[in-house]
């Protein structure tokens, strides 16, 4: 009886093990083909069949499970090893699993008798896992697609990864070859002159002789690095915020063809100068440009209809039809192609320069754009007789334009709304200043003393409105500027929140009910006191200023490492023109265009919420009302709720 007793208390022990682990166990009889999940209480469930067990898990993964229990139960294997998953309507609902299966007991003839299966959730793990091999599939993608050489050493110096353009570049037959671990930053001879800790954020400019980098550990000879080479860098440090480097990443290329042929270049003009080159020298000097440069010859034969097309490598004439011509450009460019071959098919004597994309795609999935140069060539009548020109591929520099022109929309839009926003500026400042200045004027005219005390307190008002509008603008530029600085400390919130509502609340109209809703005795997170209170007082001010009649609540939460504000009012709201953009810089009117307040109330509060990465978000009916939500991210200390 004692027996039963600690029996049952071990299996309840292991049940509370596993449950906390998130292992569940169960066992297979091999005989009845039926399995039972060991339970919290360490006892039996009921018995499942066949059937019934395999509704627990994906139909795609049961037949490996079957599988290997067949091959431990035929004595084939003692242990084994399964990953399946549950199943589920959604793959996103779907529960991970690691089955380890082992034998239970053996029957005389030394097969298994009973099975034990410890059935590990990990589908935790598995999801991490997948989500860190997305982000490594976007890094590599990234980082193996790029048009530079791009290399990166860890803290000690050490090579750990490279793309296939720079494997290219200093000959590396397979990335494996440099990423063993041996190959460190001191032994590249463009950067071996630099210490890795004085390393900086710079460009540079080398001249490598390989020829004076003769040591072992430089391995020339394993690359085949010979000569001189030109290359030109940048050098990125990646650095913690205590100042330590924790890596650096270098892109860059090699420039020597350009340099070589920048050198050839003044070399021929040199050499044309002096008049002593032959002919034969400077057609071989074009064409190597021509090589260079991807250029190819073509000819058109108006007489005959044919474009010939001539490989200078391999000295070979393609001819093709003004049809097939006409069929290679893409949809969009062929009447282009056709009205190019009508001039010349009419003996034009006029040059005709033409880029045409057509239907054939390059290694990277673009559409290739060829540059057509043709020029007629004339017969001793001075007649045409045919059109001589060259071809080049342009794919790159289309591409490069497509993506200027985006940037330069992107800039443009920038300029508009900065222009919108200095016109608004000195407008919001002109108008307060005129009327200092007009006030101001009556004084020294004709006037009746008892207005004087009016005029002063006209002056006041527009001085006041005036230095608001300034001070505002001073401060969005420094914002702008990233020029203000955020520092965290411990606040008690719930004692600070109604004090930072009532110093924004002070100018609230008669008859407009206040409420600020106090959920917490205590809460103490980690904020920028400071500037949370600031976003507070400006949204409380800006309720105040247009809010007549009705209520104004200010309330707010700590849920799950964010604090959410809720400043609400019954007030005018905003118009459907005005509520998409008043967050864009533009001074904040009511629906009489009066300024409300500075005007610049909402776009500071919307910089500073989203400086300490938090969120800001506003709904606004015109004529009911409006809701602003302020999210700041933040860690908790102590909470303490009121009791309802």
């Amino acid at each position: 009886m004692n027996h039963e007793i600690d029996n049952k208390k071990q299996k309840a022990r292991l049940a509370l093990i596993m449950k906390t682990s998130k292992l569940r166990l169960w066992f297979y009889d091999p005989t009845t083909r039926h399995c039972c999940y060991l339970s919290e209480a360490g006892d039996y469930e009921r018995e499942y069949n066949p059937a019934d067990f395999a509704l627990f898990f994906h139909r795609d993964d049961l037949d490996q499970m079957r599988a290997m229990v067949f091959a431990i139960c035929e004595g084939k294997m003692d242990t084994g090893k399964v990953k399946v998953r549950s199943r589920a309507e959604k793959e996103s609902d779907c529960r991970h699993y690691e089955i380890s299966f082992s034998v239970m007991s053996r029957g005389v003839d030394g097969l298994p008798t009973s099975l034990m299966a410890i059935q590990h959730d990990v589908t935790e793990e598995y999801r991490r896992q997948l989500k860190i091999n997305q982000l490594l599939l976007r890094y590599h993608t990234i980082f193996n697609s790029s048009l530079l050489d791009m290399l990166y050493y860890d803290k000690n110096g050490v090579l750990t990864e490279i793309n296939e353009r720079a494997c290219k570049s200093f000959n590396v037959k397979s990335r494996e070859q440099v990423l063993d671990g041996s190959f460190l930053l001191k032994n590249n001879p463009f950067y071996s002159q630099i210490p890795l800790n004085e390393m900086t954020n710079t460009l540079t400019g080398s001249i490598i002789d390989f020829r004076e980098f003769n040591l072992p550990e430089y391995r020339l000879e394993e690359f085949g690095l010979k000569g001189k080479m030109y290359y030109e860098s940048t050098i990125n440090t990646i650095r913690n915020q205590q100042g330590e480097l924790e890596g650096v990443y270098m892109s860059g290329r090699d420039i020597s063809e350009m340099v070589n042929s920048y050198h050839r270049q003044q070399d021929s003009l040199k050499q044309l100068q002096r008049g002593t080159d032959s002919i034969r020298q400077y057609i071989a000097n074009i064409d190597y440009a021509l090589s260079v440069s991807g250029v190819q010859l073509v000819n058109y034969y108006p007489h005959s209809y044919t474009f010939e097309l001539i490989n200078r490598e391999t000295k070979k004439r393609m001819r093709m039809s003004q049809l097939r011509c006409i069929r290679l450009a893409t949809l969009r460019f062929r009447r282009t192609v056709n009205s190019a071959l009508n001039r010349m098919d009419h003996l034009t004597k006029h040059g005709i320069v033409q880029a045409i994309e057509i239907e054939i795609r390059d290694k990277k999935g673009r559409q290739i754009w060829l540059l057509f140069n043709m020029v007629p060539m004339l017969n001793e009548k001075g007649e045409v007789e045919r059109y001589f020109g060259t071809y080049r591929d342009i794919t790159d520099m289309v591409e490069t334009e497509r993506r200027l022109a985006v940037e330069t929309k992107k800039a443009q839009e920038t300029e508009l709304l900065k222009q919108a926003f200095l016109t608004n500026m000195s407008y919001e400042i002109r108008t307060p200043l005129n009327n200092i200045i007009g006030y101001a004027g009556l004084f020294t005219g004709d006037h009746d003393e008892g207005d004087e005390p009016f005029f002063i307190e006209q002056i006041k008002h527009s001085t006041n409105e005036l230095l608001l509008v300034v001070n505002d603008i001073l401060y969005i530029s420094r914002l702008e500027a990233n020029m203000e600085e955020y520092k965290k400390e411990s606040v008690d919130f719930a004692f600070a929140f109604e004090g930072y509502c009532q110093n924004g609340l002070s100018g609230i109209k008669p008859g407009v009910q206040l409420s600020i809703v106090q959920p917490y005795n205590r809460l103490v997170v980690d904020i920028d006191a400071s500037h949370v209170s600031m976003i507070i007082q400006r949204l409380c001010n800006l309720s105040c200023l247009m809010t007549t009649h009705g209520s104004i609540t200010a309330s707010y939460e700590y849920h799950r490492g964010e604090l959410t504000i809720r400043i609400e009012d019954t007030g005018s709201g905003f118009t459907e023109e005005v509520a998409p953009h008043i967050f864009d810089h533009n001074f904040t009117r009511n629906a009489s265009g009066e300024l409300i307040g500075s005007g610049l109330d909402l776009p500071i509060a919307q910089l500073l919420t989203k400086q300490m990465g938090g969120t800001i978000e506003i709904q606004s009916d015109y004529g009911k009302g409006t809701s602003v939500w302020v999210s700041i991210p933040c860690t908790a200390s102590e909470i303490e709720k009121k009791r309802v």
